[in-house]
This record gives C-alpha cells, structure tokens and sequence, in this order.
C-alpha cells in the first residue's frame, strides 16, 4: 500500500455494499509488479479473489495503483510510474460494479496520482510529472473519462513538491503540500502549502479566498501555511482533511532531518488546523521513529478525531513502520490519548495505513507489512473502527474467503481464523 503521495486505495460502495481495494503483488521471485483488484463484501464477511489488471513490469513500487468508482459504478485503476522512464495507465473495469475485467482507457505518464471523481462533471486527477523535477499538477475527465485535458502545472517553486490532496463534500479539493530547497537534494523537504478549488479546479485559492496565481513559482507566495525552512525542519505531510464547514486539516510528521535512527528524534505528529481565522498547530504527542511512518487522520465529528497508524516502535526500529495504534481526540486536536494496540510483537513491521473513501466501519483502515530491511513476504491488513485487525488471506482456492482476526492479547498477536 506504498506510497504516502498514492491516494486512494480502497472505496466503499453502498449501492453494493463492498469496499474495493487496490494494492501491489508480486511473483514467487519479486520480479515485477502486479497491479491488483479485489473487494471486502460487508453483507458476507469475506474477501473476494483478487484480479490481476495488469503487469507493470518493474519492482518499484513507486508504480502502485489507486482505485476510484464513479457515479455509474465503474471502477477506475491508475497506475503510476516512478518518473518518466516507465508509462503511466487509466484502466476502467468492463462493468459496474464488477471485477473480472479491466479495459484500456488512457496511457502516458504521471507520478503519485491522487484522483477524485465529482459526480456529473468528471476527474479531477491531481498528480506529480518529472519534467524538472516534482511538479504538481492537474488533468480534469469529461463524465464517462474517455476525454482528458491538457496537464496543467498547479506548482513548481525551488526544487519540487510532495502533496496530498483530500476532497470535501464532493465539493472542493484541497492540495497540502511541502517544498524542496533548492540546491540541497530531494532527501530535503520543508514548510507547508495549501491551496483549495471548489470550480473543479479551474481557479486556485488559498485557505482565506485569495486567488492564486498559477502556477505557484515562488516559495514565498500567499498559499504558505507554515514556514520550517530557517528552523530547520523536514516536513511529511500524510494526510488531508476538512470538518463539517470545509476548513482543512492536515496531518503532518516533523522531524529534524531526513536521515534514519535517533539523530532525528522525535519524528513529531502534529496537526495544522484553519479555525475559520488562522492556522493553528497542535503537537498530538504522538512520536515515532521514522520518517516514513504513515498513517490516516478520521474526521468523524467536529471534535471527535482519529489516528490509525504505526506510531508504536516495531521489530526493525528506526526503519520505515512499527506497530499499529489507534489515537483520538474529543477536542478537535488539542488532546490526544492512545485507545489501544492494534498490532503487538509482530515479525515485521507495518505501515501505510490507508483510509477507505466512504469508509465502512467494519473497513476502515486498509495496510501492509514487511520487513523494514530486507526483501521478504508481504500481507495485507484491515480493520474495523474499534480498532480490531484482520488479515486477508496469502492464497486463495475458491472465490471467497474469510480474513483471519489477528488477536492483541497479553502482549502476544495470535491469529484465529474467520471473522
């Protein structure tokens, strides 16, 4: 479920009750990269056999797929590539709804894609191309997306950008984003940016109505939330909300370097909230030992907030992931407290924990393991909002099976089959 930037990988449907998901495989040999489909049905408890659309031909898993469903109920799969190299894929499946078949709808070339379907209108494909490095951009669909428009450059300032988009409402799309100093390499990332479009992305404004002039190419401009650069600070920005009135949320890990291990800590987990007047920046008091420890934020009221990810030091410390826990606010951020392990003593570590569009209840946060070192197995994981983890199951003989609960007790993960 690799990268933090890959956004969405997994979509409730109610009209069906399933949720659908999207992820990485591979062969016996990790040879390549397999683009896979499959769905949770609610109704049945089990998980649907997965569908392989198709072979990236590479190992990098910068090339992972996202999964959208539009208002027909046909299910889009984007595959990326990890710069120019490799050409990019649109893939919409044969019918609503269903998994078996995949058809060819758009190809060419993009990085980290974040797409969101606006029902009646179309994509809105937010994205990063290699030209001159990382800069974000944009495409829009018509309704049925067989018809794309020209990219069009949002923002490229110093050295490139990392961002995460979030929609709200089906309304407005939001894009926070960082920068990289020029002249200091990529491994460097700082302050924080947002801006938001609510005409399906025909003009840009910052979190106060100015309208921006795009594309951004200054790295003093009026979409700047948070200026990290003269601390100095690296700043990961993970994920992208709204609450009931549209004002964004964005949660962010900040840290003093990029380099792995203790010189860096604490890896801080803060959160950069507009209040309808001005930003403000809680520290959650959450910490963890990576940099690359990703996790999902839940706007389940406008008090009531949630953390789901690997916040907890895992088997292979200081590398990417840990152990999963579950964190939550009743206060709107400004206090945090830590309401159970989801994960405990496990052989690998696990991260990027991603959070379903529309996400069900008993689907709510969907993630991977593996070793933070070296090559080795890889499974998947979901949970429920209490917080209890299943595992979907490595091989498959018929068409649907049951997840397996993985069961926190006394310290030990045991694992018991069916839910």
């Amino acid at each position: 479920t690799y990268c933090a930037k890959h956004i969405p990988f997994a979509w409730y449907a109610p009209e069906t009750n399933r949720t659908f998901f999207c992820y990485g495989g591979t062969d016996t040999h990790n040879s390549t990269l397999f683009h896979m489909v499959s769905y949770f049905d609610h109704t049945t408890g089990r998980v649907a056999k997965p569908t392989c659309v198709l072979d990236k031909r590479t190992d990098d898993a910068h090339d992972n797929p996202v999964i959208n469903l539009d208002d027909q109920g046909y299910i889009w799969i984007f595959s990326s590539s990890h710069g120019t190299a490799r050409p990019s894929y649109i893939s919409r499946s044969v019918r609503p709804y269903d998994i078996d078949q995949f058809q060819l709808m758009w190809s060419g070339n993009f990085s980290y894609p974040q797409p969101m379907y606006y029902p009646g209108k179309g994509f809105l494909f937010i994205h990063t191309w290699y030209v001159a490095g990382r800069g974000n951009y944009m495409m829009t669909s018509n309704p049925e997306g067989t018809v794309w428009t020209q990219r069009r450059e949002l923002a490229y300032f110093e050295d490139g950008h990392y961002q995460i988009s979030g929609v709200w409402d089906g309304v407005k799309t939001g894009i926070a984003f960082n920068m990289h100093p020029a002249g200091k390499g990529l491994n460097y990332r700082t302050n924080i940016y947002y801006m938001e479009s609510d005409d399906f992305g025909t003009t840009w404004r910052n979190v106060e109505g100015t309208i921006l002039d795009i594309p951004l190419k200054s790295k003093t401009n009026p979409a700047l939330v948070y200026e990290y650069e003269s601390w100095p600070r690296n700043v990961y920005i993970k994920d992208t909300r709204f609450d009931s009135q549209g004002r964004p949320i964005i949660l962010f890990v900040l840290s003093k370097g990029y380099e792995s291990g203790p010189v860096n800590d604490p890896r801080e987990w803060r959160i950069a909230r507009w209040t309808g007047t001005s930003w403000t920046n809680l520290f959650t008091g959450i910490v963890s030992d990576n940099n690359y420890d990703t996790g999902s934020l839940y706007i389940e009221s406008d008090t009531r907030w949630t953390i789901i990810g690997p916040t907890r030091g895992g088997p292979q410390a200081y590398n990417p992931g840990g152990e999963i826990a579950l964190w939550r606010t009743d206060d709107a951020g400004v206090t945090w407290r830590h309401v159970r392990e989801m994960t405990n003593r496990s052989a690998m570590n696990h991260t990027y924990v991603r959070r379903p569009v529309n996400a069900h209840p008993d689907f709510y946060g969907f993630w991977a393991d593996g070793h933070g070192r070296q090559p080795s197995e890889s499974r998947l994981y979901f949970c429920d909002k209490a917080g209890t983890v299943y595992r979907l199951p490595q091989a498959m003989t018929g068409d649907f099976a049951l997840p397996e609960r993985v069961h926190v007790t006394g310290g030990t993960v045991l694992i018991i089959g069916g839910r």
